[in-house]
């Protein structure tokens, strides 16, 4: 029989969990036999009382379910500790983030286990109900506007009241991604006036669609392919993308930065002649602090202040929404899990992997111990090896 184990996390502020009652639920119906480690989703509100009821089998700590498992499901990445742990020939499914810290990653390659990153599941129709990066994108961007809302000394909406006329508050949104997208729905619902801009053109159209304006920046020259990825801008259109900006940043309470290019540094996108423009008492929310941020200044897990405006460096704001962030995650991972496992045979749950697949292909990064990811292999100091 095949076995799940799910892990409790141990980094701290990670207060999701990678599978939930409904999940299990649904892989014991399958034939699975699922391990949860005790605690695993207290911060996630779901109790190991409620998780045995669903059909799991709880043990006592990390070491345990790692010896018994064929999947290991995970949400944040690994310590090297932990991923020492991995049975030779398990599947670790998690985030993996090697670029940010390698260490969990060169761990479970060293003990021949193998890695299925779900920041690298492709964006694809196929692979749409696996990307976590944008169902836990679409809560960071929510989030982040409740706290610059928070932060921010003024309403958001347009109040005409007996004591006089209130202006509604001006965002603005750099990065129209997954984050940025649901900032800017979040911010017009809660009465701003929303500005956007982003290295894609052709995003213009989605930011009208939802009530906000397009801040227009001419494309490097032939720049002409559409992604759903942010992309490293040359430094010319970082140049003309701050002059088309400035002005409005300058009059804006609130900004949100949203961008992020994977495996690699986030760009600067606000400096602090910039910051230095703004008001006293606006906001900045830097979704990608963690990646090295997109705001001059700013800083993971604090608050700092600059000529007067708060720069919000609060990470992993998923997290932070522990309930929907852990629903959504665990249904993405389940949905990698039954395309690893497809089919039964001979009346067994078997794990397929087939490297012809584009999502196990460009997910799998390590497999039995060889790095198959370019840029995993990068982040490790080694070479790809896709044999």
């Amino acid at each position: 029989m095949t076995t799940i184990f799910v892990a409790k996390e141990s980094r701290e502020g990670e207060s999701r969990v990678a599978a939930t009652p409904e999940t299990i639920a649904r892989y014991t119906k399958r034939g699975f036999s699922v391990l949860v480690q005790a605690g695993a989703g207290e911060a996630a509100y779901c109790a190991d009382a409620t998780l045995q009821e669903a059909g799991a089998e709880v043990v006592p700590d990390f070491a345990a379910g790692c010896a018994r498992a064929d999947l290991v499901l995970k949400v944040a990445r690994p310590t090297a500790e932990e991923a020492s742990q991995l049975k030779q020939g398990s599947i670790l499914i998690s985030f993996m983030q090697a670029a940010q810290d390698p260490d969990g990653a060169a761990a479970a390659a060293k003990a021949k286990a193998s890695f299925f990153a779900m920041e690298l599941v492709p964006r694809t129709t196929l692979a749409q109900k696996m990307d976590a990066l944008s169902s836990q994108a679409n809560i960071a961007g929510y989030k982040a506007v409740l706290l610059a809302a928070s932060a921010l000394g003024r309403y958001f909406p347009l109040l005409m009241t007996a004591a006089g006329t209130v202006k509604p508050a001006r965002v603005v949104i750099f990065g129209v991604g997954v984050a940025g997208l649901q900032a800017i729905a979040t911010a017009k619902r809660l009465g701003a006036i929303v500005e956007a801009t982003d290295i894609r053109p052709e995003v213009k159209e989605q930011v009208e669609s939802l009530g906000g304006k397009f801040i227009e920046v001419a494309p490097d020259e032939g720049a002409e392919e559409a992604s759903v990825y942010a992309k490293e801008a040359s430094d010319d259109y970082k140049r003309r993308q701050a002059e088309a900006v400035s002005s409005s940043v300058a009059a804006a309470d609130v900004v949100i930065t949203t961008a992020q290019v994977p495996g690699k540094r986030a760009p600067v996108l606000v400096p602090d002649v910039m910051i230095a423009g703004m008001r006293a008492g606006s906001v900045i929310v830097d979704l990608a602090v963690e990646q090295g941020g997109n705001v001059e200044g700013s800083e993971v897990g604090v608050t700092a202040v600059s000529h007067g405006v708060h720069i919000i460096g609060t990470p992993n704001l998923p997290a932070t929404v522990p309930v929907h962030a852990s629903e959504l995650y665990a249904r993405n991972v389940q949905h990698v899990v039954d395309h690893l496992v497809p089919t039964k045979e001979n009346d067994e749950l078997a794990i397929k992997l087939d490297f012809e697949d584009e999502i196990i292909a460009g997910a799998m990064a390590i497999h039995h111990g060889k790095v198959r990811h370019e840029g995993t292999a990068t982040a490790l100091g080694t070479t790809t090896n896709e044999s």
